[in-house]
């Protein structure tokens, strides 16, 4: 499956990489660059996202950093969803991704127009998730993760050396998506594997997880990877976030040669370059 195909009429080709830009919603994500405070804000970043080369966009109101606050569901909805409207309405043709892992908030969002349905739980933090993305036929962006945002950090211990790290991947991923194929029209649904580096991960295990993205082949899922200027990238660096765009850069291109074929980023035009440079070498 290289091809995610929205319930609206519309497609993600993903035989070649591409590039998602992130459209934060939210008043304390992680990257200080990345919020967007107003409508003609948003419109303008994302005209610039699209113009710059991004096959799609993803909106989210509700900030996961680690430590982030909770946010209710009627607040992450007065956020996300006049936003994806907003899009919607200026870019029509627009491939839209509700980051969210509410299936209440992620119904609403396909009801506004979003193709694709972003939860980093991967349907453990609601039960109903799976369930609606069945019923919706909406493709699906399936992470790992342990614990919620708020405790993830502490949910860190893989065994000795991390030796199941990879196996804890794989076993979450083969088990939900045993779940959602299950559910009446679970099968038709296009997902998308995300090994959630920098969630329940150290910078070390992210890196670990980066080196073997060719062994989560055996999902035959696309993977979906953001590592856009997170702690893994800056840390090593002894940089910060807002000064991390040339490590980023630089993990991107290892990402793609393990087989990553849709870059979660803030920085579309360098992750457009890298994608056309991966290809051309």
């Amino acid at each position: 499956m290289t091809i995610l195909r929205s319930p609206h009429g519309r497609w993600l080709d993903l035989r070649r990489p591409q590039v998602l830009g992130i459209l934060n919603i939210t008043p304390d994500s992680f990257h200080a660059g990345s919020r967007v405070a107003t409508e003609a804000d948003l419109l303008r970043r994302a005209e610039a996202m699209l113009t710059a080369g991004a096959a799609a966009l993803d909106l989210g109101g509700y900030s996961t950093r680690p430590g982030a606050d909770d946010v209710s569901p009627d607040a992450e909805k007065a956020r996300l969803l006049p936003a994806l409207a907003a899009v919607r309405r200026e870019f029509p043709q627009a491939f839209l991704s509700a980051d969210t892992f509410r299936a209440a908030v992620a119904a609403e969002a396909v009801a506004a127009g979003a193709d694709l349905v972003n939860d980093v739980g991967g349907g453990t933090l609601d039960p109903e998730m799976l369930p609606t993305v069945a019923r919706l036929g909406v493709p699906y962006g399936l992470m790992h993760l342990r614990g919620t945002p708020q405790t993830m950090t502490q949910r860190t211990d893989y065994g000795p050396a991390d030796a199941d790290l990879l196996p804890a991947l794989l076993r979450h991923g083969r088990d939900q998506l045993a779940a959602l194929h299950a559910l009446p029209g679970g099968r038709a649904v296009d997902v998308l594997f995300d090994p959630g580096l920098g969630f329940a991960k150290t910078p070390a295990q992210s890196h670990a997880l980066l080196r073997r993205l060719p062994e989560l082949a055996p999902l035959g899922c696309p993977l979906l990877l953001g590592l856009s200027r997170k702690r893994m990238v800056y840390g090593p660096l002894g940089r910060t976030a807002a000064e991390a765009l040339n490590g980023t850069t630089a993990l991107h291109m290892l990402a793609l040669a393990g087989g990553a074929r849709l870059l979660r980023v803030h920085d579309v035009r360098e992750a457009v370059e890298a994608v056309t440079l991966y290809g051309v070498v």
